[in-house]
């Protein structure tokens, strides 16, 4: 064994080492919330990633959109088509620019909360997708108490995942991870298109 494949095992050993160490110091057994936020693409993405894991394994999906609906998007498409087993609900009205209009967009918010929370109640449900949730806090068309204290109240082997920009300091404090995707270059800013299955 050479000198440099000599070095490159010790520091692989060492850091199998920390990573068996941190794999061994994870003993709590259940759900997590995941926050996406932040002003980069691909926080949905991600979500819907997870969408498909949870299906990998056999499991109960939820999913929930808030502010999308209008334009089809690739994800909709698909889960309705070949995924029955997911339930998957739209607030269906836009983005809150398009609406322009506060009272509707609160009650629209509203009735879409009403179908997330029997999800959060639900230990049937695996996993609960809550994309664009934050939003709708941003805006205060829902009461972040309500939507916290349903976050936390959650069946124990439930996971949730909220997307969206922002969502206030709250939110972040009570979640257990928290992921910002941060916006580097945009391909709109370049002129470019909103691509079919890239971009929606």
């Amino acid at each position: 064994m050479t000198d440099k494949q000599k070095k490159h095992q010790k520091v692989m050993a060492k850091q199998k080492a920390k990573v068996d160490a941190s794999i061994a110091a994870a003993t709590t057994e259940r759900g997590i919330s995941l926050l996406l936020t932040g002003n980069g693409k691909g926080k949905s993405s991600s979500a819907f990633g997870m969408v498909i894991r949870a299906l990998g394994y056999g499991y109960k999906v939820g999913v929930v959109q808030f502010i999308k609906g209008q334009q089809l998007s690739g994800e909709e498409i698909y889960l309705r088509d070949h995924c029955p087993q997911v339930d998957f609900y739209q607030m269906a009205t836009g983005f809150t620019w398009d609406t322009q209009d506060r009272e509707s967009d609160q009650i629209a918010a509203q009735k879409t909360w009403d179908y997330v929370t029997p999800m959060l109640s639900n230990p049937d449900y695996d996993l609960v997708i809550l994309d664009e949730l934050t939003y709708m806090l941003s805006y205060q068309y829902l009461d972040e108490n309500t939507v916290i204290d349903a976050i936390k109240n959650r069946p124990l082997e439930q996971s949730v995942v909220v997307t969206g920009r922002g969502g206030g300091s709250l939110l972040q404090s009570v979640m257990d991870t928290v992921s910002e995707v941060k916006e580097v270059r945009h391909a709109y800013k370049q002129g470019i298109k909103a691509r079919k299955g890239v971009d929606y």
